[in-house]
């Protein structure tokens, strides 16, 4: 069968089109996330809708399991990019790293963890808390640093007016609370509200409201790395930042079906009462651009708890250069 002219040209032209999209170069990235968490719904996001394929980007995703190890992983460079808590950050720069460690893009904007109490309490307030036990995070982490500011913000002392337990590992905190003889519990989503719906405990306050803004989950890398991958830095905020709008504009549960294959272990209608919970306070930023006000609040929340280590400036250790240019493009 004789072939025309413009079919000759037209399968060139795919021919050539295939190998030019085939030849586009992909930037590998190892991300190290500190904990597989509903909080961190923007960036599976990111992952499932394929924002960061649009951007040239292969992202190979790690669940490292607590800040230390995080920022091991991030230091020794077994991870590109981390997702951890600002803290860290600050904790390394503490230390006179030679290679400091730079927050460029925040994904929460507040705590994460909600107030759970064993019983009903339909008239609660904080002085209830008062000679109570009280199941609380780990020393120095940003859940325990930021239940202790909100606790003193209502005149309580964490260490004298109330028995504060501390010894109680992440994961075991859920179940210790069921076990154990505390009234109150700190507690993430969708634990949260696994517990309501189960009849273990009832959700009475949110710490991430009575604390305002912090840059309490952000994406970070060694200084280094941003001067030898900025672009693959900025395509990296671009990704994060479309999803951080399709999450600000979609309804909970459509949200809920995206990221589900992150937690098989949780039903659809729990998955989606805590992205919605987390959505109405507004925990999810809806931009990569980490305020100064926001850090100085977290150092403030530190310094309060006695964890701060040393004034860490704002124009250091917070890239906003790649974060405005994404926002403005």
């Amino acid at each position: 069968m004789r072939i025309t002219r413009l079919a000759s040209v037209l399968i060139l032209f795919a021919l050539v089109l295939f190998t030019a999209c085939s030849s586009k170069d992909v930037s590998e990235v190892k991300l190290a996330e500190v904990t597989r968490s509903v909080f961190y719904t923007p960036q599976y996001v990111a992952i499932e809708k394929g924002f960061f394929e649009e951007e040239g980007l292969d992202v190979d995703l790690q669940t490292t399991w607590g800040g230390d190890k995080t920022m091991t992983a991030l230091l020794s460079d077994n991870a590109d990019v981390a997702l951890v808590g600002s803290e860290t950050s600050i904790y390394v720069y503490a230390q006179d790293a030679s290679d400091i460690v730079i927050n460029f893009a925040q994904l929460t904007q507040t705590d994460g963890t909600f107030l759970v109490a064993k019983s009903e309490k339909p008239n609660f307030t904080w002085e209830d808390t008062k000679d109570s036990i009280f199941l609380g995070q780990r020393k120095g982490g940003m859940p325990q640093m930021v239940g202790e500011y909100v606790l003193k913000q209502h005149n309580i002392d964490p260490h004298a007016d109330l028995e504060l337990l501390q010894n109680i590992d992440f994961a075991n905190i859920p179940s210790s609370f069921v076990s154990g003889d505390a009234e109150y519990v700190q507690l993430f989503e969708p634990t949260a509200s696994t517990f309501e719906k189960e009849g273990k405990g009832h959700v009475i306050a949110s710490f991430g409201e009575e604390s305002g803004l912090i840059p309490y989950t952000v994406f970070m890398t060694k200084e280094s790395y941003i001067k030898e991958n900025e672009d693959v830095i900025n395509s990296f905020t671009k990704a994060i930042y479309k999803a951080q709008n399709w999450v600000e504009e979609s309804d909970s549960e459509e949200i809920a079906k995206v990221v589900q294959p992150y937690f098989e272990d949780t039903e659809l209608d729990i998955l989606t009462a805590s992205i919605d919970r987390y959505k109405r306070q507004g925990s999810f930023a809806t931009s990569p651009l980490l305020t100064e006000e926001a850090w100085d609040n977290l150092q403030n929340i530190m310094d309060e708890a006695g964890e701060l280590p040393k004034h860490a400036p704002y124009e250091e250790l917070v890239n906003t250069d790649i974060a405005n240019e994404v926002t403005q493009d």
